[in-house]
C-alpha cells in the first residue's frame, strides 16, 4: 500500500508557490503542478509522510479524494456522498470539515461545510455505523474541501493545526512572523548553507531558528505531537515511526557537524530572553549568538564576511508610528553602509516607502504576502561607497540631501521664524506651510515637537507618488530640525466640515504646557486633528487681553477658551465661555486653572451657541466670536454657514452688547464678505483687521482667517 501514487496538495502562501514546488521536488514528489496558493503533486506514501515532515514551507498536505463539478448544493452533497467515507477514517473519529472557497451557489463556506457534514454522516449511518463526532476544538482529522469557481476538490488534511507551528515557539510576540514565511524569506534572500547570517532586529527569532533548522538538516515538523494522518485508515505506524527515526538521526548529526553561524541582535532584552528560549526548544541554541544591541547602533560581529543581513524590520500600521520608523530604517542602511561592505541585506517591509530610508540600491525584489497585507523583499549588495571618515577617524554615511528644494526653504523658514518667535516669547509657530505645491504640507512645532499636517493630495497625484512625498518631507524634517522622531506627530488634514475638526483620532492622552506671549496653554498633539491652540489667532488673542481690562467679556465657539484665558490675564471683569463640547469646555477651564484664573466670576456653558445667542439675556462690554464655516452637526437644531448667517449671528449679539461695547468677530472662510446693506440696517460699523492679526509665521497665507471689529453704530470713536 506505501508504493501506490496519490494525489495530494500542498497549501502555502500566495507568491511561495514555486519555491514549494522546487522544495517538493528535492523530496521526492513527482507530476507538480503550482496552483493558487499550493502545489499538486503525486507521492507514495513514503514520500508523502516525508514532506509533511520537512517541508518548511507548506501549511498543511491534502491528501486529495476526488475532484468534481460543484453548481449548487446538490451537486456539493453528491459529490462528498459519492465516497465511501468509512474506508477512510473510523467512526470513533473526531472530525471538523474546513471549506475554503465560494461560487455563485455556495456563497457561504460556513453552509458548504454542512453540506459536507451532512453527506459524510449520511455515509456513515447508511452503513449502520455511528455519527462520527464533530470536535470543532480538537479534531482527529479535518476533512478539507477547495472550491474554485465550479470545481471542488475534497480531501483529508494529514497535518491538522497548521505546520507553521513547529513546536519551539511558545510566545511569538507582538508582530510575529510566521515560521513557513521565514522559511521562504531565508530561501529567497540569497542565503546558502554555510554563510553567516545576523538579524538586527531578530525579535523573538523565527528567521535566524528557521535558517539554523536548515543548516542543521533538523526536520521542522519534528517536535509537532499529533498528526491528522495518524486518524487515518490508511495510516501505516511503521513507515510513519521509520519515517521520523531517520529525521531524528539526521537532525542530531546536523548539529554537531555544521559550522554555520547565526547571530541575532534586539533592543529589548524581554524579547531576547524569548529568541533564546525558542532557539533552546528548537534544538539550535548552540548555533545562535544572541545579544541585546540597537538597530541603530549596529556593530558587525567578529568573524562575520561575507554573509547575510536578514531582517524584518517594524513597518507600523498607523501614520503616527511613521516618523520613528523612518529614522530607524536611515541608521540601519548606514550601519549597513559603515559595517557590513561586501555582504548582502535582505530586508522585508509593506512599506516601499520605509525600505527607501535606507538609500541602497536594491538587486533584486520579490512580492510576497504578509498576512493580508502585500509585502516585498527587497536583497542589496552592501557597498562602502558612501562612507567617509570624520577629521576623528569616525565612520560616516555622506548621502545626497532628500528633497533638496524643500529642505532648502524649510531650513530658511526655520532660521528667520525660530528667532522671531523667541523675540515674541512663543513656544509654538508655524515654519512651513505649502510654500512648494509639490510639498503640500504644513509644519508646526510646539515646545521640542514637531507636528506635521499633510493637505489631502489631489486625487490627480498617484497614491504611490503621494506616499513618497509625505516619505521625503518627514526625512528631510528631521534632517533639517534635529528633532528627536519619536517626537514627530503625523496627521492628514481633509476638508473639514462643521464640527469635524474636533473629531478624536487616537486615545494618547499626551498633553504639554506651552507658553504664548505670557499665557500659558495646555495642548494635546496627539489625540484630535487640532493641538487646542489655533496658531494663526495668537495676535487677536494677545489684542483681547488688551481690550479686555475692567470688562465683562463673552467667548462663543470657545473651543479650548485660549481668547478667554488672555481676557482674564488681561483683567477682564468677568468671563462666559460658550462651547457645545463638553470635552473642551473642561479643558478651557484647566486652560484658566493654569495661569491661576479661577473662581465664581468666571462662567463655562455647554451649550448650542446659535441657541444659546438667541434665549440669553446678558450684557457684555466685549465679545469674541470665532465661529465653524459650516457645521451640520447632528447636537445642533439646524445648518449653520457662516456666510448666510453671519446677520444672524449680529443681530443677537448686538442685543447683548452694551453701548460703548466692542465685538471681535472672526472665521476662516475663504473670499468671506461681510454684507454692509445688512450691519448698516442692524446699525452696525465695522473694521476689517485682518491684516493686523496676521503673524509672520502665516504671513504667506493671507486668507487663513477674517478679523473684524463690530460696534454699534451710534458708539464712541475711535475703535480698536
Amino acid at each position: 500500500m506505501k508504493d501506490i501514487m496519490n494525489q495530494y496538495l500542498a497549501i502555502t502562501s500566495r507568491g511561495i508557490e514555486n519555491l514549494l514546488a522546487e522544495e517538493l521536488a528535492q523530496l521526492g514528489a513527482s507530476n507538480i503542478t503550482v496552483v493558487g496558493a499550493g502545489v499538486r503533486f503525486k507521492a507514495d506514501l513514503e514520500t508523502a509522510y516525508r514532506c509533511c515532515l520537512w517541508s518548511r514551507l507548506a501549511s498543511r498536505f491534502i491528501h486529495i479524494l476526488s475532484e468534481f463539478s460543484v453548481r449548487d448544493d446538490l451537486e456539493l452533497y453528491l459529490g462528498a456522498a459519492s465516497l465511501n467515507w468509512p474506508n477512510y477514517f473510523r467512526a470513533s473519529t473526531r472530525i471538523i470539515v474546513d471549506f475554503n472557497g465560494t461560487n455563485k451557489e455556495i456563497r457561504h463556506s460556513q453552509y458548504g461545510a454542512m453540506k459536507i457534514k451532512d453527506a459524510i454522516v449520511d455515509r456513515f449511518t447508511k452503513a449502520g455505523l455511528p455519527r462520527p463526532t464533530i470536535d470543532r476544538e480538537r479534531p482527529d482529522l479535518r476533512i478539507h474541501m477547495r472550491l474554485h469557481k465550479e470545481t471542488g476538490i475534497l480531501g483529508l488534511d494529514m497535518v491538522g493545526s497548521g505546520l507553521h507551528q513547529r513546536g519551539y515557539r511558545t510566545d511569538a510576540g507582538a508582530a510575529p512572523l510566521r515560521e513557513t514565511h521565514a522559511a521562504a524569506l531565508i530561501l529567497k534572500s540569497g542565503w546558502t548553507v554555510g554563510q553567516p547570517m545576523l538579524d538586527p532586529m531578530c525579535g523573538s527569532g523565527t528567521l535566524l531558528i528557521e535558517a539554523a533548522m536548515m543548516a542543521a538538516e533538523i526536520a521542522p515538523g519534528l517536535k509537532r505531537q499529533r498528526w491528522g494522518l495518524e486518524a487515518m485508515e490508511s495510516y501505516d505506524d511503521a513507515l510513519w515511526q521509520a519515517v521520523k527515526a531517520e529525521a531524528s538521526v539526521r537532525g542530531r548529526r546536523g548539529v554537531t557537524k555544521t559550522e554555520a553561524k547565526f547571530y541575532g541582535r534586539e533592543i529589548d532584552s524581554r524579547v531576547l530572553a524569548k529568541a533564546r528560549d525558542n532557539a533552546q526548544r528548537a534544538g539550535v541554541a548552540n548555533l545562535i549568538d544572541f545579544a541585546q544591541e540597537d538597530a541603530t547602533q549596529l556593530t558587525c560581529p567578529e568573524g562575520f564576511a561575507n554573509g547575510v543581513v536578514l531582517c524584518n524590520p517594524p513597518y507600523g500600521e498607523r501614520l503616527g508610528t511613521t516618523p520613528a520608523l523612518i529614522q530607524l530604517y536611515t541608521e540601519l542602511g548606514n550601519r549597513l553602509k559603515i559595517a557590513f561592505s561586501g555582504s548582502v541585506a535582505a530586508l522585508y517591509s509593506s512599506s516601499n516607502e520605509l525600505l527607501s530610508c535606507v538609500r541602497m540600491r536594491a538587486d533584486k525584489q520579490y512580492k510576497l504576502k504578509n498576512g493580508a497585507l502585500d509585502a516585498v523583499l527587497k536583497t542589496y549588495l552592501i557597498t562602502g561607497g558612501a562612507v567617509e571618515r570624520d577629521t576623528d577617524g569616525t565612520a560616516v554615511v555622506k548621502q545626497a540631501q532628500v528633497a533638496p528644494d524643500f529642505a532648502n526653504r524649510l531650513k530658511k523658514n526655520l532660521a528667520k521664524v525660530s528667532k522671531w518667535a523667541k523675540r515674541e516669547g512663543l513656544d509654538c509657530y508655524r515654519i512651513y506651510d505649502a510654500d512648494l505645491p509639490e510639498y503640500n504640507a504644513a509644519l508646526d512645532w510646539y515646545l521640542d515637537t514637531l507636528v506635521i499636517q499633510e493637505y489631502a493630495p489631489p486625487k490627480t497625484i498617484p497614491e504611490e507618488k503621494a506616499r513618497q512625498r509625505l516619505m521625503d518631507i518627514m526625512r528631510a524634517a528631521i534632517e533639517v530640525t534635529g528633532v528627536d522622531p519619536n517626537k514627530v506627530v503625523l496627521k492628514v488634514r481633509q476638508r473639514q466640515k462643521g464640527v469635524n475638526q474636533y473629531e478624536k483620532l487616537s486615545e494618547a492622552q499626551k498633553t504639554k504646557i506651552v507658553s504664548e506671549y505670557g499665557a500659558q496653554f495646555e495642548v494635546n498633539l496627539y489625540d484630535y486633528l487640532d493641538t487646542g491652540l489655533f496658531l494663526d489667532h495668537r495676535i487677536t488673542r494677545r489684542m483681547l487681553g488688551g481690550m479686555a481690562d475692567g470688562k465683562d467679556f463673552l467667548n462663543l465657539f470657545s473651543y479650548t477658551g485660549s481668547a478667554t484665558v488672555h481676557a482674564a490675564l488681561g483683567g477682564a471683569k468677568s468671563t462666559t465661555t460658550v462651547d457645545m463640547s463638553n470635552t473642551y469646555l473642561r479643558w478651557a477651564q484647566r486652560n484658566m486653572e493654569i495661569n491661576g484664573k479661577e473662581g465664581a466670576q468666571h462662567q463655562y456653558i455647554q451649550a448650542d451657541c446659535l441657541q444659546w445667542l438667541q434665549q440669553a439675556d446678558g450684557e457684555f462690554d466685549l465679545i469674541f466670536i470665532d465661529p465653524p464655516t459650516f457645521s451640520n452637526s447632528k447636537r445642533m437644531k439646524q445648518t449653520f454657514d457662516v456666510q448666510r448667517d453671519h446677520l444672524m449671528l449680529m443681530e443677537n449679539l448686538k442685543r447683548m452688547l452694551r453701548p460703548d461695547g466692542k465685538i471681535v468677530f472672526s472665521n476662516n472662510k475663504r473670499g468671506f464678505k461681510i454684507d454692509e446693506d445688512g450691519m448698516a440696517k442692524l446699525g452696525l460699523k465695522y473694521e476689517n483687521i485682518s491684516a493686523k492679526t496676521l503673524p509672520l509665521d502665516f504671513e504667506r497665507n493671507k486668507q487663513i482667517h477674517n478679523c473684524w471689529i463690530v460696534t454699534l453704530a451710534d458708539s464712541a470713536q475711535p475703535q480698536g
